[in-house]
């Protein structure tokens, strides 16, 4: 049993440890940008689990326009520390440079998940037990209305079915296409 043996295993709990904490940074940022309910359970669940690190960024990093910048620093932070641990593992030294560049496209996906499997749950559970209230449904309405309202209005009545979901996921996918490996090879150029 070699090294290689145990690296697949360490970057998997990297990635799944890392990346948690990432996700709920990067909820708490769209959850304010888009004024979800602060008072909701699990508004509260993810601002408990991001307060011990994102309050004394905030102290440094302050807010611009309405947003939460420090939150965005802290989840590329957190995912730079995820892509050091990951290159470690897999041999190629300490980089923090690259570590620091490769978070970019990570923070980007991230974000375009998060929209797509927000929307992909609301469209199941809509199916499911529709009309229904839970918080956490709650929360991902007021998540994903901004990108599903818009596009909801354009579309023509189609006797009560709502394409919309399926325009906004896959204009999102398409976007991460376009922007995520140009963003990757200019990486690569660079490290």
């Amino acid at each position: 049993m070699g090294e290689g043996y145990l690296a697949t295993p360490a970057v998997f709990l990297v990635q799944v440890i890392f990346g948690l904490y990432a996700t709920l940074v990067v909820l708490r940022f769209l959850l304010q940008l888009t004024r979800a309910d602060f008072y909701n359970p699990v508004s509260q669940l993810i601002v408990k689990a991001t307060k011990p690190l994102l309050n004394p960024l905030r102290r440094i990093i302050p807010g611009t326009g309405g947003m939460d910048i420090a939150s965005l620093v802290l989840a590329w932070l957190v995912l730079t520390i995820e892509q050091l641990l990951i290159l470690g593992i897999a041999g190629a030294g300490f980089q923090p440079v690259a570590a620091m560049l490769l978070a970019i496209p990570e923070l980007i996906t991230l974000i375009i998940n998060i929209f797509i499997f927000a929307i992909l749950i609301q469209v199941v559970i809509s199916w499911i037990s529709p009309g229904t209230y839970n918080p956490a449904l709650s929360l991902i309405s007021t998540l994903t209305e901004p990108l599903l309202g818009p596009v909801r209005r354009r579309m023509p009545d189609l006797g009560g079915f709502d394409l919309s979901p399926m325009v906004v996921i896959v204009g999102l996918v398409v976007l991460q296409m376009l922007l995520i490996p140009p963003i990757k090879g200019l990486i690569s150029h660079l490290v």
